[in-house]
């Protein structure tokens, strides 16, 4: 849901606004507008910089029961930290997604391997990296972003001295 930019994009975008459907104050912007869904109002809060808004939600309508009501302090410093949340716990779920790690213990070893995806639209890279308890590197390899690390994976990897997976032996 695309919200109107008409008022996002003016120059005055680093000022603080206290509207009653407008608030421009912390690095974030609030903006109720009326819902395309149904009757009612939604808000969308949009971190500065940012194109698309980063929570978009139901809005409270007024005693008159046809108007939104009207934004308030305490109302955006709420739908700040309700934002604030939604863009971390979404960074934590990329942060997972882009790298998984396993623990291997091989008889008196013990070592950690590490899958790090790189994200590109066009070229994405992936490596494959075994620590040992000290943190020190053991080995890294190149291997596709697809690749599925677990822990019969990357013990297999090990097992076969590091050598890169999907790699054949002559």
């Amino acid at each position: 849901m695309n919200l109107p930019d008409d008022e996002l994009n003016d120059a005055t975008a680093d000022a603080a606004v206290h509207e009653a459907r407008l608030w421009r104050d912390k690095g974030w912007t609030a903006q109720v507008f009326k819902n395309e869904d149904d009757d009612g109002w939604a808000v969308g809060m949009t971190r500065d910089g940012e194109s698309e808004p980063a929570l978009v939600g139901p809005w409270t309508m007024g005693r008159d029961k046809k108007n939104p009501k009207p934004l308030d302090v305490n109302a955006f410093n709420t739908l700040v930290k309700t934002a604030s949340e939604v863009i971390r716990r979404h960074e934590q779920h990329l942060q997972a997604t882009l790298h998984k790690q396993v623990v291997v213990n091989l008889g008196d070893r013990r070592i950690t391997v590490c899958l790090d995806i790189e994200p590109d639209d066009e070229n994405p890279q992936a490596s494959l990296s075994a620590l040992d308890e000290g943190d020190e590197c053991l080995a890294r390899v190149s291997v596709s972003p697809g690749f599925k690390l677990d822990r019969a994976s990357a013990t297999a990897w090990i097992e076969a001295d590091f050598e890169r997976p999907g790699r054949r032996a002559d």
